[in-house]
């Protein structure tokens, strides 16, 4: 089950890096992903199958979430909407939108080149193909994430996220900042759905249902994991995170815990991530407590 779930959770990667930059890099609560994210998938397999590249798709995938994140943020600052709202609505309509670009429900994409064949004859199984060519994928994202924090324009990002108001006096465009930022945050998104949606051969307009939830214990994990602090360790909590989030679930699948009760161990896993830091916190603070007393 190892390397069936080690695929997955690169893929899912991607939306935890959509739910984290928003989140985390621009405080902008966001919940666009979870529309993102089939948007993406819809879009690469009618691209796919229109005879477009495999690249080709996924680029066009991620241009569509594009778009559609800076719809999200653009009406949050215009009609001064709170984010996680604007973002249930621009979810809401892209359930629809992604009807009208599929003309169904779902589409099959077994005929259609994938880009997972480009390795398909290089001696490995599927789904180390897929490990190995998603891996790549997100480790050259998290490479340019981390170069781009570190650029003037990327500091600017992270002083919006840090003070809008001290960012907008040193002369940062908020609005143009914040609008980038979380377009490429469903960029990535619905990368991540083209990339599922050539994995799986198929793609569905409610292929989405759910990732947010699982993408926010991935991403909770991770930090609980590596930390924080410095700009690599939130990068690298992103990946680390949704790989051991996807191997706890396939440990609670190998020991015989029903799917249906996979939801109540995710709370248990992210309970315990989160509540670590402060009972550690609590010990920490009460042993020279004792101490003082006596």
């Amino acid at each position: 089950m190892i390397p069936a779930t080690l695929a997955q959770s690169l893929i899912l990667s991607f939306v935890v890096m959509a739910v984290m930059l928003p989140f985390r890099i621009l405080s902008f609560p966001d919940l666009t992903s979870e529309g993102s994210y089939p948007l993406g998938g819809c879009v690469c397999a009618m691209t796919l199958v229109a005879g477009a590249p495999p690249l080709v798709a996924l680029l066009a995938a991620a241009a569509a979430g594009f778009l559609a994140g800076c719809l999200t943020a653009f009406i949050h600052l215009r009609f001064r909407i709170h984010t996680l709202l604007a973002g249930i609505l621009i979810t809401t309509m892209l359930y629809s939108i992604n009807l009208r670009i599929m003309g169904k429900a779902n589409t099959p994409l077994f005929q259609e080149t994938k880009i997972f064949g480009w390795l398909a004859d290089v001696g490995l199984t599927d789904s180390w193909v897929k490990i190995v060519l998603v891996g790549a994928m997100i480790l050259l994202l998290a490479l340019a994430l981390n170069l781009w924090f570190l650029t003037e324009h990327g500091t600017a990002m992270r002083a919006v996220g840090a003070n809008a108001e001290m960012a907008e006096a040193q002369g940062i465009n908020v609005w143009g900042v914040t609008i980038g930022g979380v377009g490429l945050a469903g960029a990535c998104a619905a990368f991540g759905g083209g990339l599922m949606a050539q994995s799986q051969s198929f793609a569905d307009v409610n292929m989405g249902l759910g990732v947010l939830i699982n993408a926010l214990a991935a991403l909770m994990i991770g930090e609980g994991l590596i930390g924080r602090k410095t700009i690599q360790r939130q990068i690298a909590a992103v990946v680390v995170g949704a790989v051991v989030y996807y191997q706890l679930i396939s440990v609670c699948l190998a020991v015989g815990l029903p799917p249906g009760d996979l939801k109540i161990a995710t709370g248990v896993f992210v309970l315990i991530m989160l509540a670590a830091p402060s009972l550690g916190l609590k010990r920490a603070g009460a042993q020279p407590k004792e101490c003082f007393k006596e």
